[in-house]
């Protein structure tokens, strides 16, 4: 199945950059941070703002990888490889586009950051340190992200108007409740900024994993049993 599983990752991915899916998520993602993250803040709560707002672009990219095959040549493709492989294909195309943003988004905001926690916290940590924690963080809420994703859009039964509201509310959910990892992995950035203290967020990480899995493993098995 692996071996299966790449080409048609690779497929999804180019049917994503072909048809400009990709394009309206990554520019409502600059915009948020141009406006919420200026030149020469602390880089800790950058960081944690541009992790907790890649949650749900990354359901939108899951959205986008879905919707940008058109219906017939889908159906060939199901018809060939199977509806579970050609969904699970979708979904790593979406993450795989999370992922580059995430590091993207880490790159740009140590470009224009300034000191790596505030001027008055107790000490200032290396910004190697810090980069890797954003970069963690940034990587659990993209796999959050996808999860939303993958719980709003089809074959999950919901409800094609409801399914990006449904989106932004499960994606809130799991930046506001403190049992989601999202919400220590941000907080504890946002948190860093202000003591110099940084954590990184090996625990949050494998849970989003974990969470991630189960969420593409039921998906993959309900795309087997809807139509399409």
């Amino acid at each position: 199945m692996t071996g299966r599983i790449g080409p048609l990752t690779r497929y999804h991915l180019e049917l994503l950059l072909r048809s400009h899916a990709w394009l309206p998520p990554f520019l409502a993602y600059a915009l948020l941070l141009v406006v919420g993250v200026t030149p020469g803040d602390p880089l800790l709560g950058s960081l944690g703002l541009g992790a907790g707002l890649l949650l749900p672009v990354s359901a939108w990219y899951v959205r986008g990888a879905l919707a940008a095959e058109p219906s017939a040549s889908r159906a060939c493709l199901v018809a060939a490889a199977g509806p579970a492989r050609v969904h699970l294909a979708a979904l790593l195309a979406a993450l795989t586009a999370s992922l580059v943003l995430a590091v993207g988004q880490v790159a740009a905001l140590w470009w224009s950051g300034g000191t790596v926690a505030d001027p008055k916290a107790e000490h200032q940590p290396p910004a190697g340190t810090a980069l890797a924690a954003g970069l963690l963080t940034s990587v659990v809420c993209a796999l959050l992200g996808v999860l939303v994703g993958v719980l709003t859009s089809r074959p999950v039964p919901v409800r094609a108007p409801y399914g990006i509201p449904a989106a932004l509310a499960l994606a809130t959910l799991l930046l506001a409740v403190p049992a989601s990892p999202a919400n220590p992995a941000v907080s504890a950035l946002v948190s860093a900024a202000r003591t110099g203290r940084v954590a990184m967020p090996w625990v949050e990480l494998v849970a989003a994993v974990v969470l991630l899995v189960a969420g593409c493993a039921g998906a993959a098995a309900l795309a087997g049993r809807r139509p399409e």
